[in-house]
């Protein structure tokens, strides 16, 4: 079996080792990968979305898993482009990864089918955004892809002037409109499904932590750490979470015509009023699959290949039981910059847990040099929380580099 994922992040380095890891032993390949990544798959030659799809047909690749978002809605779209040259695709089309590529399709998706969220406006010009505004705190989001950094919870008028002149005038993220959103207040929840046209397997719940700093300070990050593991969450707000959320979403994707066969993506507020739904993500989240990969059992290759073709079979993959931790090692000056080029020491030293690289690159002498926002993902598992907590960290503080920044509270905060 043949499979080829696209993206060059941690989710992507994680989700290759657990396709390597797989009994079918599959051949895997990446685009546009990573000098990690290429320890473990092979690189796809290609420049663009038309010769990844030249490249796919002509290796006859048996299976296309899209790791990132951008692919899905580039272009005609990957799974699209995929299905056109026969080839399964796990990701879904592109007029369904609007749920994540379009804030204001989701919410208008999420009131049309009844399901819990948070009040919201939309609006295409700052005036329009500035008149939107009345209750402090907010939350402002980008309407379209910005790779974690689109949203701003604003509790003050000068913090949300900045951030619409940020989106508006400077045009940080390209043109687009904005969705303004009634701030919730809770804990935060990653649920994670497979969906395969009107079924759906839930995998293990997770939770992100997205702020830069501890406490939930600062501004939001693709994320600075998770915590995974089946205790996250009590059976009875699972059962709620599923007949309140999951099942009205496959149920709306199915009445909308949007067809769909991918991981989506809860991201959740445990609100006082009950859970509600935050965002979509038309892929597995980041850092949380870092922290999940680990924790699942069974032949993840073949559950994908039989998936992508129409098959959910959940009982060919397991979760373990205990917990798992991600702790990110980002560069100086994340999120507003990244630097690239710091020596990365002391990975070997950090044997005891996995980890993957989310940002990094070798230099000419062959050392790991950072090369991006958030460079490295630290992930350990253990029988208790605390356990795991304290594994991740005691391996992390074997790795350095100049600059490095790393949350404390990482699988603390939010627990009582």
């Amino acid at each position: 079996m043949k499979i080829l994922v696209t993206g060059k992040g941690g989710r992507e380095h994680a989700l290759l080792t657990a396709l390597a890891e797989a009994p079918s032993r599959p051949e895997l390949f990446a685009y546009p990968g990573s000098d990690a990544i290429f320890e473990i798959a092979k690189p796809a030659p290609a420049v663009d979305l038309p010769s990844l799809m030249e490249f796919m047909r002509a290796e006859g690749i048996h299976l296309c898993v899209a790791g990132e978002e951008s692919m899905l809605v580039q272009d005609a779209g990957l799974a699209n482009l995929c299905m056109e040259a026969g080839i399964p695709c796990w990701g879904p089309p592109k007029e369904s990864a609007q749920l994540e590529a379009s804030k204001e399709f989701a919410k208008e998706f999420l009131v049309r089918h009844g399901i819990p969220t948070a009040k919201y406006a939309a609006a295409g010009s700052l005036e329009e955004a500035r008149a939107a505004i009345t209750p402090l705190p907010v939350v402002l989001k980008f309407d379209g892809l910005a790779a974690g950094k689109g949203v701003a919870v604003c509790g003050t008028r000068e913090e949300a002037d900045a951030f619409l002149d940020t989106v508006f005038t400077q045009r940080l993220f390209g043109p687009g409109r904005m969705v303004i959103e009634e701030c919730l207040t809770g804990p935060e929840l990653s649920i994670f499904c497979s969906v395969v046209d009107e079924r759906f397997h839930l995998l293990t719940p997770a939770r992100d932590y997205k702020r830069i700093r501890d406490n939930d300070d600062g501004p939001n990050t693709g994320g600075m750490g998770a915590v995974a593991g089946r205790g996250l969450v009590p059976e009875s707000l699972l059962e709620e979470i599923t007949s309140t959320i999951i099942k009205p979403t496959v149920a709306g994707l199915r009445k909308d015509g949007l067809p769909y066969r991918g991981f989506l993506y809860f991201g959740l507020m445990l609100t006082p009023q009950g859970p509600k739904v935050i965002e979509y993500n038309c892929r597995f989240g980041d850092p949380e699959c870092e922290a999940v990969m680990p924790l699942l059992q069974g032949d993840l290759a073949q559950y994908l290949m039989e998936a992508a073709q129409g098959w959910l079979r959940p009982e060919m993959l397991e979760t373990k039981a205990g917990w798992s931790v991600c702790l990110i090692l980002a560069s100086g000056g994340y999120p507003e910059s990244s630097r690239s080029g710091d020596l990365i020491t002391g990975l070997p030293e950090a044997g005891g847990a996995r980890v993957y690289h989310c940002g990094t690159r070798r230099n000419a002498q062959g050392q790991f040099e950072t090369h991006g926002g958030r460079v490295l993902a630290v992930v350990a598992q253990a029988e208790t929380r605390e356990e795991a907590r304290d594994a991740a960290y005691a391996q992390a503080a074997h790795i350095t580099f100049d600059g490095c920044q790393r949350r404390s509270d990482i699988a603390t905060l939010h627990f009582s």
